[in-house]
């Protein structure tokens, strides 16, 4: 799937002028966000893949990680990213009617637009409550993002005569991480599970209390399991088990190795480039291992997505696929930004 913004680089490449060209885009973006619409409202279980970009490392080409779980119409999101609000604006989604997120955890790369969210819900007159789900931390991270918006909040208050007050609006729902799946959420058209993984190690976790889990949606035609972050994890698996679509994030080691060297040499990772690669390379799913852990729950359809290094470097579809394929012969996608599943 080509998104607008690949549009953009590509037909400027080519030399067409940027008046003629943004007439076109115009007319692109009605008629993709139309089509997008009419794709979304349909009945049954839909995912949408908002942002595929793995790491803090937003660009142009790629979103940080954010899903849309849509069922019959109702968005569930899974971690906001930066880049989420205008993904959920582009594929036709409206923000203000998401009424449930789900947060894997609390690196920035999966949270920063939920500030954005929250603000941005009041300010467009969401009147219902949201209700932010996530482990240890997420309600401080509500709070943080209610004292964000507290300016804002006081002078619409005021200059606009609002009645709602966002802090009776927005909550949050601290969720335990377990090893064994645990039900965290129901309504009348999905039930969610969760399980801890095992992107923040055993030394790491003496040092803090967060944690990192992911998250499996069961409606009434489809399992949807979405693993966050995460290296190898018999929970995850667990977790999985049977689902229709399994979304995991993975990273392509080489490639990235070669990549940071390239970054750290041009000033990026300062403070200690060594230890954010051990970071990197031990707490994250090598390609492999997604082909593992999927062959292992038996899923239907493997997603690849939080790619790594996704777009900081140009890298075929085929050496994602090149280390699932040893051990997974199901269908596999390559997730793009805005595809829907």
């Amino acid at each position: 799937m080509t998104t607008i913004k690949q549009a953009v680089s590509s037909e400027l490449g080519r030399g067409l002028s940027r008046r003629g060209f943004l007439t076109g885009l115009g007319a692109l973006a009605a008629a993709r966000l139309e089509a997008q619409a009419r794709a979304l409202t349909g009945r049954g279980t839909q995912l949408v893949l908002l942002g595929t970009q793995g790491g803090p490392n937003f660009n142009a080409m790629r979103n940080e990680f954010s899903n849309a779980v849509v069922v019959e119409g109702r968005t569930y999101l899974v971690d906001c990213g930066y880049g989420a609000l205008g993904a959920l604006r582009e594929v036709g989604l409206n923000m203000r009617e998401i009424g449930n997120v789900f947060l894997t955890h609390l690196h920035d790369d999966h949270t920063s637009d939920l500030a954005a969210l929250l603000s941005h819900q009041w300010t467009d007159g969401r009147v219902s409550p949201t209700l932010v789900v996530g482990p240890y931390g997420t309600d401080q991270l509500v709070d943080a993002a209610l004292a964000f918006a507290e300016a804002n909040t006081q002078i619409r208050l005021a200059d606009e005569d609002r009645s709602v007050l966002p802090a009776d609006m927005f909550s949050a729902r601290v969720i335990e991480a377990t090893a064994s799946p645990a039900e965290v959420f129901a309504d009348d058209l999905v039930t969610v599970s969760s399980v801890e993984n095992t992107h923040f190690s055993e030394s790491a976790k003496q040092r803090f209390p967060y944690r990192s889990v992911s998250y499996r949606f069961d409606s009434r035609d489809r399992s949807v399991t979405i693993s966050g972050d995460t290296a190898y994890s018999e929970n995850l698996i667990r977790l999985a088990e049977g689902s229709d679509v399994f979304v995991c994030e993975t990273i392509e080691v080489e490639t990235t190795r070669r990549n940071f060297e390239q970054r750290v040499a041009a000033g990026s990772y300062a403070d200690n480039p060594e230890g954010i690669w051990k970071h990197i390379v031990e707490t994250h799913t090598s390609t492999e291992d997604a082909g593992r852990m999927a062959a292992a729950a038996g899923v239907g359809t493997l997603v690849l997505s939080h790619l790594v290094p996704g777009a900081l470097t140009d890298v075929p579809d085929s050496l994602y696929l090149e280390g699932v394929r040893r051990h997974f012969d199901g269908e596999v996608i390559v997730g793009q930004d805005l595809m829907i599943i």
